[in-house]
């Protein structure tokens, strides 16, 4: 999990975005506007950086639809915040 967290965060152009929806997703469940108006991203930006997050098993989905669709950290995410956390600030330093 580790290294996918890195190539996810660090490793690629978006990964301060993503990181942002990691943290705020440990905070509540968020739809994809929610978080956009939190953030102050776009609404697309955060669509495509959540369908990221979701083929890699960090965030779950419930409900459907456009608004309707609610993202959460997995429960493997869950158990690796602390490390998502500790390669979030190392990233930074870069």
């Amino acid at each position: 999990m580790e290294g996918l967290l890195w190539w996810l965060i660090a490793g690629t152009r978006g990964g301060i975005n993503r990181a942002r929806l990691i943290n705020e997703l440990n905070d509540r469940p968020y739809n994809a506007n929610q978080l956009a108006k939190a953030l102050d991203l776009d609404y697309k930006t955060v669509k495509h950086h959540l369908n990221v997050l979701a083929k890699n098993n960090i965030v779950i989905t419930c409900g459907e639809g456009q608004y309707g669709t609610v993202y959460m950290l997995s429960n493997i995410m869950e158990e690796n915040f602390d490390s998502f956390k500790q390669i979030w600030k190392e990233s930074e330093k870069k």
